[in-house]
């Protein structure tokens, strides 16, 4: 009956290995906690992707060994990225560190808590993937989850050490991820977000280059399941099977996460991308043709080498083009083991942070004008609990906003209910939020249409 408290860092799909651990340990009789001054047992589940992650998971991992002398903690296990990237120097620099965990030994959890010894690895799988059989503790908001549906990845981007710490891409099957997002249903959850490293690759090395097309397709099937969502699309890959694939399933969100890096040609050329602004504007201008009301999310690097002031400028001017409804941008993190280690880092920080807030300043104007576009609209909200700094206050999201990375819908009137996907009418418009009020009965009304609309699919076929 051993308690254990557990730290997750870094992006969803790590979320969804934490998930795995902590279904593995629940399965074994361990008592999970969130109170680390009880946990006997502390695993930190770290992101070695760039810099600023990394500091945050040494971190993070100092944090939980002081347990071992102010709190209940007996013994401390490090999973993830970082420790594919720097298990050895973990081990030698950090004493504390009881056992390591690397990416595809994650449901050997229990067997590595239990180990006596320190340098203890259980036998890897290289084809690792999790799949619908490998017990989940869902730790997302009510009825929302993410759903992996591959591992690894095959792209050579210059910047990314992805490929070295998590391998080749490897896919799950259509049949293993349309089982689990009916577990998943059956748990309540009414959206899903598809995750891999590229989505759109799904199913390439199982000799299905248009495995995402027929997989959201797939997903159209699961009855109960509200909203599918797709993350990480890369752009050469989004095909036009793929958008209508989206426009004509009516539980596929009309969103789309779509990284594109940068506008550059030169500068993409650099990455190991290819592209550039044309090209990506006509892209955008076929998925807004085909998916109308698409919501397009996209993120972009500032100050790779050789972003000459002249390349910035035409990022800028891209990103003010592309209207985009959301963007996030990251400045450059120079990585060992990647190809571009080897350019240096010529571009100074506060060039980099000025960069960075010009393209941010640039999509909040952009961002405020789509959303005043929703003021006096009655649209669905997943409801998903109060707000952060006040519990007067409930949140939730529209179809156009995905989980921890885009705004919310803030409920100030009505009778909203957690966990359910309800009809709210926006009154107010800002940057990043919208407010609203929810609409008596439309919870009601929602769910009736949209079984009456699968119903009738279903007789189609």
């Amino acid at each position: 009956m051993t308690k254990v408290g557990f730290m997750s860092l870094g992006c969803p799909k790590n979320l969804v290995d934490s998930e795995v651990m902590l279904g593995h340990l629940r399965l074994k009789g361990f008592i999970l906690t969130n109170r680390v001054e009880e946990a006997e047992v502390l695993v930190v589940n770290t992101c070695g992707f760039i810099e600023p992650a990394k500091k945050e998971s040494i971190e993070a991992i100092l944090e939980a060994a002081s347990y071992k002398q102010k709190g209940a903690c007996r013994k401390l296990v490090v999973a993830g990225c970082l420790v594919e990237r720097y298990r050895d120097d973990l081990l030698a620099d950090i004493p504390e560190i009881d056992a390591c965990l690397g990416t595809r030994d994650i449901e050997h959890i229990a067997e590595i808590i239990g180990a006596e010894d320190r340098l203890f690895e259980p036998e890897r799988d290289p084809a690792y993937l999790y799949s619908e059989a490998s017990p989940r503790f869902l730790t997302t908001p009510k009825a929302t989850a993410y759903l992996k549906i591959s591992e690894g990845c095959d792209h050579a981007c210059a910047f990314c050490a992805i490929p070295a710490i998590r391998g080749a891409q490897r896919s799950r099957s259509i049949p293993s991820i349309v089982a689990e997002a009916r577990s998943l249903v059956e748990q309540g959850i009414q959206e899903i977000s598809l995750v891999g490293q590229d989505t759109t690759d799904f199913g390439r090395d199982l000799g299905n280059p248009d495995g995402l097309e027929h997989l959201v397709r797939a997903l159209g099937t699961v009855e109960g399941l509200r909203w599918v969502r797709i993350h990480y699309s890369y752009p050469n890959r989004t095909t036009e099977g793929l958008l209508r694939a989206m426009a004509e399933t009516p539980n596929c969100v009309k969103y789309l996460d779509m990284p594109l890096q940068h506008a550059s040609a030169s500068v993409l050329k650099t990455m190991a991308r290819g592209g550039g602004a044309a090209t990506f504007l006509k892209l955008l201008a076929k998925a807004r043709r085909i998916v109308p009301e698409i919501a397009i999310r996209s993120n972009f690097i500032v100050g790779f080498p050789g972003e000459t002031e002249e390349a910035f400028l035409e990022l800028l001017g891209f990103v003010k083009d592309a209207e985009f409804e959301h963007v996030g941008v990251f400045t450059y993190s120079r990585e060992e083991g990647t190809p571009a280690f080897g350019l240096g880092d010529p571009v100074p920080e506060r060039t980099k942070q000025r960069r960075k807030r010009q393209i941010l300043e640039a999509q909040q104007k952009i961002s405020r004008a789509k959303n005043q576009a929703y003021v006096g609209r009655v649209i669905e909200v997943l409801v998903e609990g109060a707000h952060e700094e006040t519990e007067l206050v409930l949140k939730g999201r529209h179809q156009g906003q995905a989980p921890e990375v885009d705004g919310n819908v803030l409920i100030v009137g009505g009778e909203p209910r957690i966990g359910v996907i309800q009809t709210v009418r926006i009154t107010q418009a800002h940057a990043y939020d919208l407010v609203g009020e929810a609409v008596e009965g439309g919870a009601e009304a929602a769910v009736k249409a949209f079984e009456a609309g699968f119903k009738a699919r279903k007789g189609q076929r």
